[in-house]
């Protein structure tokens, strides 16, 4: 799971939005764990800029610079940190120190941006940085520390880990860019840039650890904080560290070894003033709660024991007794029968009863910590250390437990389990316990955070599919939904949700009722828009903030759905179009190039709805870049410009853009071959559709349907057997890709992605290794669960490969496909009244087609549609002839074929 999502769920609470545009009235009502932020600005925000000065607002950043002063491209410049009650007297003495002197800055406007700039799971390379200041050149960077150093004495703040803390206080530096420069950094995407020694454009290294560049001297007056920096080691405490289990912006969690016992233990570290939790408790402080918390509970045999208590530097440690086991969530891929296609009665039974009995050990290890007047306040399925025999359980992480006398919210939660900012104490993990009874069976409850109601949507699926006891269901739904008003209330012409698909449940309409659940799909969509901004026109994944240009791309943006309403045969949307033709007057720098993140996707779509000219115009700007370091991928790189290219070409005849795309092609296989060279490339090994070798593929296939050159296929072969090479066999012979520490079987990034190549490669040759390769791929798409319903990362992706895929024979058939479309219908929730999905992390709704609801449209109209529906420079394929007879198309087939 991805911690990056729970900051971008605070400003709405149906979709993510970016964390600056919380209102202050939304900041009382919304927050992490129930707690409410102030978004209210500081004054130093609500002041207009003196004369002479240009105020402007970028993202999470208020900025102040003199129009007189002519700031470098690069250089040292200086980051103040700040705890949250120190943070707007900081704040005043550096404004009008720099308003004084003529210094350009900028800051965190908010009590509240600030919290989640250093929140325990903010980015570790930009944690802690509350005002930046911009010296005009070295010397001036001296001056400016000093006296702020001074200026600041005294003043506590967390330590920027990117950065080279000047002495003991809040102020630091580092060498890094004053502008907006972009070059493509080692994974091939577009990051920020410096230039070094000769010009060049290189990445600007924003990681959490200070570092020169090669060609910048450290200056003498830095020398001195660089040797206290270096001064802390760990040869003087009594633990050898032998891994590293966890980072976050709070500190490390380690495994260690006592060098006085040999006992093998676990290091939790904290930073002072960092990784704050939403009631704004630093590390240290939550790490001090634990070992209180513990030490009431030692003895228990459920919690572990505390072994020591030390500091080193300013960083406190905390040392465990080390529990043996594996957390409760790494025994889904072991035993969840769902994850199989066909896993019979008997395994049902048996998961149910291993599950009831699991539960009940949690439930007693939850019921002993309450006998000791302690609520643990932070249980979910990664807390939850289960022995090997999987006799008894072992809870972990206390950071956010208190006494039940204290009577203190959630401020530490996982999202599937976030208690209700109504429930205090003892309620908090009782909540946490019911959320646990269905997770076990359908692990799910993120979507409680959009709509509790689903938790008896989800009890009838559980129920329908296991043999639990009934009232082990009821008896969670009952405590979830307790004094529940729902956001988006219900018609009261429909009853109360009971879990049933049709006739009025919990559901506006069922996925497979097409094209009923087309229209219903479309009418949340645009029931969603928000054409009054600028940023986005469709609420999406938080990808659209990431970038420049994200609410306009295909995979998360305004393109991408646009797509989706065409091939579905929804009504055009005029609106959106001309929003899309009105953010690509004039594309900000930083927009990326590619297909699904960029211009070239944009480009391509909207010469499909008929604007040819800006199309053009676009691809132009992407051709005149500097392609050097580009990665090879379909998502953001070369192959998906190249196809966007070739289509142009053929669409209007130019044949210039032909050969760009060939131009391309050649770019890909020659990153190919220094990758099979072993030159290093600093890019991670990544497989599949999007951003491994299976989109390259796509490219040179695509191309040879074109020219015919047969070489074209050759390199199409090379790039697919690349990918199949990374993959592995998992449950029931199912072939997926393997990263390392988990398999993967979607569309994106998995199995599924390469599967849809090699059924299009198979149509111009034959090859055995591809035939047996696809039919096991075909596997991986028939399981009965997926953790989400999104097209790249879900069921969805399923549907639309067995809705396309020529391989034939068991799983393809359309009773498979059917499947697959009800157990859609598991992640969906209504939307005004109206048929919608969450997107990634499943925590608030998305309508992008990366990850949402048009991504869904999509993937149902390839199975239900009565005209072929597609994904770019994926076409719907012609089978082959079948060996018995079939109805007259897939879609019929499946639109007829009942439910099972």
């Amino acid at each position: 799971m991805s911690k990056g999502y729970a900051v971008f769920c605070d400003a709405d609470r149906q979709f993510y939005d970016a964390p600056h545009r919380l209102h202050a009235t939304a900041a009382d009502a919304a927050g992490t764990a129930g707690t409410s932020h102030g978004q209210a600005l500081y004054e130093a925000a609500r002041r207009e800029a003196p004369e002479g000065w240009q105020r402007h607002r970028s993202g999470d950043w208020l900025a102040f610079r003199p129009l007189d002063t002519r700031l470098p491209g690069q250089g040292w410049k200086i980051h103040i940190s700040a705890c949250l009650d120190n943070a707007e007297s900081i704040l005043d003495r550096v404004r009008d120190h720099c308003f004084s002197r003529g210094i350009a800055f900028k800051f965190m406007p908010s009590r509240y941006l600030l919290r989640n700039r250093n929140a325990k799971y903010a980015d570790r390379g930009s944690s802690g940085k509350f005002i930046t200041v911009y010296p005009v050149d070295e010397e001036h960077c001296r001056t400016v520390a000093e006296e702020l150093d001074a200026l600041l004495a005294g003043e506590p703040g967390p330590y920027i880990l990117s950065d080279l803390r000047w002495g003991a206080g809040p102020v630091h530096v580092r060498y890094g860019s004053f502008t907006e420069r972009h070059c493509f950094g080692p994974d091939g995407e577009l990051c920020p840039a410096v230039e070094d020694g000769e010009g060049r454009l290189v990445p600007d290294r924003r990681d959490p650890a200070f570092h020169v560049p090669d060609w910048v001297t450290l200056p003498d007056f830095l020398k001195p904080h660089l040797a206290a920096r270096s001064a802390v080691t760990t040869t003087d405490i009594p633990y050898t560290i032998e891994r590293a289990l966890h980072f976050s912006n709070g500190g490390g969690v380690y495994v260690g070894r006592d060098s006085r016992t040999g006992e093998q233990v676990v290091l939790k570290e904290a930073r002072p003033y960092a990784g704050l939790a939403a009631d704004g408790a630093d590390a240290v402080t939550r790490l001090e709660r634990e070992k209180t918390a513990l030490e009431r509970l030692s003895g228990l045999g459920c919690t572990p024991e505390v072994r020591g208590w030390f500091t080193l530097g300013d960083h406190r440690f905390l040392v465990l007794e080390h529990i043996a086991g594996k957390p409760l969530n790494t025994f889904f891929a072991r035993r969840h029968p769902l994850i199989e296609e066909n896993p019979g009665q008997e395994r049902l039974a048996a998961y149910t009863d291993w599950a009831l009995r699991i539960h009940r050990l949690v439930e007693e290890a939850v019921e002993a910590i309450h006998a000791r007047g302690v609520a643990f306040n932070d249980l979910h399925l990664f807390n939850i250390m289960v022995a090997e025999d999987e006799s008894s359980v072992v809870l972990l992480d206390f950071e956010a437990a208190a006494h039940i006398d204290e009577g203190r919210r959630q401020v530490v939660a996982n999202p599937g389990f976030v208690a209700p900012a109504d429930r205090r104490g003892f309620d908090v993990d009782r909540y946490a316990l019911a959320c646990l009874r269905i997770a076990l069976f359908l692990p799910l409850t993120s979507l409680f955070a959009i709509d509790r109601d689903k938790a008896a949507h989800l009890a009838e699926i559980a129920a329908q599919q296991f043999p639990v006891p009934r009232e082990f269901l009821d008896e969670a739904v009952a405590e979830i939904t307790r004094g529940y008003v729902p956001v988006d209330p219900r018609p009261a012409s429909r009853p109360a949700p009971s879990g049933t698909r049709k006739g009025g449940g919990y559901l506006p309409v069922d996925p497979g009722d097409w094209p009923r659940s087309r229209d219903s799909l479309v009418q949340a969509i645009l029931a969603a828009a928000t054409p009054e901004r600028k940023d986005r026109f469709f609420p999406g994944d938080i990808a659209q903030f990431a970038a420049p240009g994200g609410g306009a791309c295909f995979a998360y943006g305004t393109a991408g759905v646009l797509h989706a309403f065409a091939e579905t045969g929804a009504p055009d949307c005029p609106e959106a179009e001309e929003w899309l033709l009105q953010a690509t007057k004039d594309p900000a720098s930083g927009t990326p190039f590619g297909f699904y993140d960029g211009l070239s996707g944009i480009a391509w779509v909207l010469d499909r709805l008929g604007y040819t000219e800006r199309a053009l115009a676009l691809l132009d700007t992407v051709c005149a870049q500097d392609w050097d370091g580009i990665a090879p991928d379909l998502h953001s790189g070369l192959s998906g410009i190249g196809l966007a290219l070739d289509a142009l070409g053929t669409a209007t005849g130019d044949s210039t853009l032909h050969d760009r795309a060939l131009q391309c092609s050649r770019l890909v296989a020659r990153a190919a071959e220094r990758a099979a060279d072993g030159t290093p490339s600093g890019r991670p090994p990544r497989a599949g559709l999007l951003h491994g070798a299976t989109g390259q593929a796509l490219l040179h296939l695509r191309l040879y349907e074109r020219t015919g050159d047969p070489a074209l296929l050759d390199l199409a072969a090379d790039a697919l057997r690349r990918d199949l090479a990374r993959c592995v066999r998992g449950a029931g012979g199912a072939l997926q890709v393997d990263e390392g520490w988990r398999t993967m079987p979607y569309l994106g990034a998995g199995s599924v992605g390469i599967g849809m190549v090699l059924d299009d490669y198979l149509a111009h040759r034959p090859d055995e290794q591809f035939e047996g390769a696809r039919r096991e791929i075909v596997r991986a798409a028939q399981a009965m669960f997926y953790a989400q319903p999104g097209l790249f990362r879900g069921t969805a992706g399923m549907v639309l490969h067995l809705s396309r895929t020529t391989t034939g024979g068991p799983g393809t058939r359309a009773a498979d496909v059917r499947r697959q479309i009800d157990a859609l219908s598991w992640g969906a929730v209504p939307y005004r009244g109206r048929l919608a999905f969450p997107g990634e992390q499943m925590m608030r709704l998305s309508m992008d087609l990366s990850t949402g609801t048009a991504g869904c449209l999509l993937a149902l109209g390839s199975a239900l549609h009565d005209k072929p529906v597609q994904l770019p420079f994926l076409p719907a394929p012609t089978p082959a002839a079948p060996a018995a007879p079939e109805p007259a198309s897939l879609r019929e087939a499946v639109a007829s074929t009942p439910s099972p």
